[in-house]
């Protein structure tokens, strides 16, 4: 079984519970989607914990903070995060540890891909058709020529984030958000079925659900159940107050999931 996790922006506390989560149902192989760092509190611990996991690939704001233009696209809030973030990650320990820390995200693929059992897999933190940055929200099943671009671009299973909202897409333009599934929210895939699966945020998520969001990929490759784990909210709300670099609201959206 894999773990798939996503956007775990910098909170800590969220990221040791999914961690926690994930040991105890004796998980060994775990893969991240990216924005390890941006809106939260703790960057240096989140980095220097996502290196321990396995394979993580880019995301946004792991890429903004090696290319400041990058930020372009972000809202006020988020730059001035990311604009904290690079200062916090040139802080504390020898020149080689800040440099690897860097060194890190610039070196995070864009994409990968994999085959269990003959099911081909996609990675990638937004979209197919642009990895960093494109959005799919659930929305997105009105759009026809984006949905069907996107189909056209996997072969098998394809694994999101990126959006911060749980579910999964399918190639006859349907949506379908964990909430609707059975209750241990697992779905089946098909035979050779072509899937777009957001696995969710892990430190900020946004389906109005304050539970960090993650997802398990059987063995076979024939499901996948979402798994909600709740962490000490507050603590990280505390943090983002009494950090002068981060807006106040990105604590107190965490209270809803939004």
């Amino acid at each position: 079984m894999i773990a798939i996790i996503s956007d775990t922006h910098s909170n800590l506390a969220a990221l040791e519970a999914v961690i926690e989560d994930i040991r105890s149902r004796h998980i060994e192989r775990v893969l991240c989607l990216g924005d390890v760092v941006g809106y939260g509190p703790q960057p240096r611990e989140c980095v220097a914990l996502t290196r321990k996991l396995g394979f993580t690939i880019m995301g946004n704001h792991d890429e903004a903070i090696f290319h400041s233009h990058k930020t372009e696209q972000f809202n006020l809030r988020a730059e001035m995060a990311i604009e904290w973030t690079r200062e916090q990650l040139s802080k504390q320990g020898t020149e080689d540890e800040v440099a690897e820390r860097f060194d890190y995200l610039r070196s995070l693929p864009v994409s990968e891909e994999r085959a269990i059992d003959s099911v081909p897999l996609l990675f990638v933190h937004g979209s197919p058709r642009k990895p960093l940055r494109e959005y799919i929200f659930p929305r997105d099943v009105q759009n026809q020529e984006k949905m069907r671009e996107i189909f056209s671009l996997i072969r098998g299973l394809c694994f999101v984030g990126h959006s911060h909202v749980p579910g999964i897409y399918t190639e006859d333009l349907a949506y379908t958000h964990p909430s609707e599934l059975e209750l241990l929210k697992i779905y089946h895939f098909e035979e050779k079925q072509k899937a777009v699966v957001n696995v969710g945020s892990v430190g900020q998520p946004r389906d109005n659900d304050p539970r960090a969001c993650y997802v398990t990929l059987t063995d076979e490759a024939d499901a996948v159940v979402f798994r909600r784990v709740r962490y000490d909210v507050e603590k990280t709300r505390k943090l983002i107050y009494d950090t002068p670099g981060l807006d106040n609201s990105l604590g107190d959206r965490l209270l809803e999931g939004r």
